[in-house]
């Protein structure tokens, strides 16, 4: 007998994360109930759609499956989540009806990572700062007054958080030859290890790194966890990346410290995102930023639909969940 899932998120959101061929799938698999018109789905759209549901797949622009909604689908037992973090669409409620919450975020953190990686590479290669001064002119006779072109191979990366991206991070790092320190609270010295990492705290993280990268969740406990004391002991040459989320940083420490040009940037997140017309940021020439891109864009979407797909299949196929997410967990997650 064929279950009945229902997709929980705009059309528009669905064609970025659904194939032809997955919906193909989908429909072979499952009595599948979804929008039929573009716009956003309301909580009371939603309920109707969960009131015969054996399970859903979520997305960006889903609501929150409050206690509201729930009380309409009495049959839910599985909510596939087709982006990251589910902490918007979540509530108690649905933990306390014992309702296994799934994620796509580890699909995005591949993408982050290998985002992450380049800008690493170009970062030592000193792409940022040695581009636009070929335009003007200059090649061998390049002068002072720039950081000097490094070896990616040798380098220190420091990564901040053992989380899925910062995990892929780590899983790179040896294939080109580069050392590995990472601070992370909720991970020991020999998981560490495991990781192929030496664990640190953060201040020391900061002192030995020729780059920081930044893959820590939007918690309290790290609220502008990179501030003005410990940009102030990186190297001089240093980089230092943000690929998680812009509330890790200390905007204002880090535009003062790149005034004083003894490092490079790269910002992917900010707080508040977009930054406002007029922001600091935007006078600083030693910092490269990019429109929260560095996850999954383009044909990469379509891998999250298929991880929330392949979730469902396997639950209803009576196999646990591969990337499940908890109540206890939303405390430490994005």
């Amino acid at each position: 007998m064929k279950r009945t899932v229902a997709l929980i998120f705009s059309l528009d959101t669905q064609r970025q994360v659904i194939s032809p061929a997955l919906r193909e799938r989908m429909a072979r698999m499952f009595n599948v109930v979804s929008p039929v018109a573009d716009g956003k789905v309301t909580p009371e759209v939603a309920a109707e759609f969960l009131r015969e549901a054996d399970g859903c797949m979520s997305g960006w622009g889903s609501p929150n499956l409050s206690a509201e909604v729930l009380a309409k689908a009495p049959k839910l037992r599985i909510m596939a989540h087709s982006a990251g973090s589910v902490k918007p669409f979540v509530s108690d409620k649905l933990f306390e009806r014992g309702i296994v919450v799934t994620s796509a975020s580890a699909q995005i953190a591949v993408d982050v990572a290998h985002f992450t990686l380049g800008l690493i590479i170009i970062g030592q290669k000193d792409l940022m700062e040695l581009s636009p001064r070929v335009a003007h002119g200059e090649f061998w006779g390049i002068k002072g007054g720039y950081r000097p072109a490094n070896d990616p191979r040798g380098c220190t990366v420091g990564v901040i958080s053992a989380s899925h991206v910062g995990r892929c991070v780590l899983k790179l790092l040896p294939h080109f030859e580069m050392n590995a320190l990472l601070y992370d609270p909720y991970v020991s010295a020999e998981q560490a290890r495991a990781l192929q990492a030496e664990k640190v705290e953060l201040d020391e993280l900061f002192e030995r790194s020729d780059v920081v990268s930044c893959h820590a969740p939007s918690i309290p406990a790290t609220q502008h966890i990179v501030n003005a004391a410990r940009l102030a002991k990186m190297r001089d040459g240093a980089v230092f990346i943000n690929t998680a989320r812009g509330s890790c940083v200390d905007e204002h420490a880090l535009v003062e410290e790149l005034k004083k040009r003894r490092i490079w940037a790269f910002l992917d997140v900010f707080d508040p995102e977009p930054p406002p017309p007029g922001s600091p940021l935007f006078t600083c020439p030693n910092l490269t930023m990019t429109p929260h891109m560095a996850g999954c864009v383009g044909r990469g979407r379509l891998r999250l639909g298929e991880q929330a797909c392949s979730e469902l299949e396997a639950y209803f196929a009576g196999k646990p969940a591969q990337y499940p997410v908890t109540k206890e967990m939303l405390d430490r997650i994005a």
